[in-house]
């Protein structure tokens, strides 16, 4: 027994990647009907209460600062936890950020990057449909074929084993999975991800293999775990709520394990520092995105895993002279209550 929860352990601590960094969805679609959307109503809101959207963190700046501290939010710059000045973690918090690029035009493009969390609240999906509606392209990751266009009425189903994993992981958690509720088939989404045939070349071309990035981002997991224990019980914390099938608990300790993100992701780069799951899609991303602009849409949004932004943002401003003009804040978990049995 303890050997099994020493493994659910392992894996549950590479989850939190899962979760927000590689999104292998699809090579299928299934008829059935397609998630209804809405536009979101989206208010300020006070540091106690968690909303659909954080307005008060619509500003240039980073809108926190790093380390989790009393009052502050602990980010890596396109995730974070949202806290009471008491120190009370109330959300987990995806970002929208704003950057505007040099156009054919003359007048600058606007590129939003918008984190992804593949397993979330009903109502941040449903914040994002709305957001979605207002851009000229929305360009989307989805391994699957070349410029693939989603039939209006059909549903996105993951065949991939991290999809399985997330799928899993949503029911654990009583939220809600992604390709449940973003609707694809809009006329303004954008494929702007590598094909099946792309990414298997690349990943065989760099030596790499899921198994091996899923047990390092397991070891790398467990690491940042036990260095959370080491200031706050973490290692304690997950395991009582795996023991007691606590799911508020345990949503509140692997919100704490995505902040640190940033490391974990680190463990699945090559020797050169990079990846097919994170670099190369990204790269790819952007080829797009330098279409679209080259075709005069001058309001574009990228809708990636918050694992990938990081890297995006960097090529942005090195290859398109992005200049970043402000950040607000989208509610994904709400991690003052269990969710699990509400009617949905």
């Amino acid at each position: 027994m303890f050997g099994r929860i020493l493994f659910r352990y392992g894996v549950l601590a590479s989850f939190g990647t899962l979760i927000a960094a590689p999104h292998l969805l699809i090579d299928r679609v299934q008829a059935i009907a397609a998630p209804a959307s809405g536009s979101p109503s989206c208010v300020a809101v006070p540091e106690d209460e968690p909303p659909g959207r954080s307005t008060a963190s619509k500003n240039a700046k980073e809108g926190g600062k790093k380390g989790g501290k009393k009052g502050e939010a602990k980010e890596n710059g396109f995730l974070r936890i949202r806290r009471t000045d008491r120190g009370r973690a109330v959300a987990m918090e995806t970002s929208i950020t704003t950057y505007e690029v040099p156009s054919k035009s003359g007048k600058p493009a606007v590129v939003d990057l918008i984190g992804a969390i593949h397993v979330g609240e009903k109502s941040y999906y449903e914040s994002l449909n709305g957001q979605f509606a207002s851009y000229d392209a929305l360009l989307f990751e989805l391994v699957a074929p070349e410029d693939i266009k989603i039939p209006e009425g059909t549903k996105l189903e993951s065949r991939s084993g991290v999809g399985a994993l997330q799928t899993a992981l949503q029911t654990f958690l009583g939220l809600e999975y992604q390709l449940d509720r973003i609707d694809y088939s809009k006329t303004n989404f954008v494929h702007a991800d590598m094909s099946p045939e792309q990414f298997a070349q690349s990943m065989k071309d760099r030596g790499e293999s899921f198994l091996q990035m899923m047990f390092r981002m397991m070891g790398q997991g467990m690491a940042l775990q036990g260095a959370q224990g080491a200031g706050g019980g973490g290692d304690a914390q997950l395991l009582i709520a795996l023991l007691r099938r606590d799911r508020a608990t345990l949503k509140r300790v692997m919100a704490e394990q995505l902040s640190g993100m940033d490391e974990t992701l680190g463990a699945i780069a090559g020797p050169d520092g990079s990846s097919t799951i994170i670099h190369e899609r990204n790269k790819k991303a952007l080829e797009v995105l330098r279409r679209e602009l080259d075709s005069g849409k001058t309001r574009l949004g990228i809708f990636y895993g918050a694992g990938h932004l990081a890297d995006m943002e960097s090529r942005l401003i090195k290859d398109f002279q992005a200049v970043k003009r402000s950040k607000e804040w989208l509610v994904a978990w709400d991690l003052t209550k269990d969710h699990s049995q509400d009617s949905k």
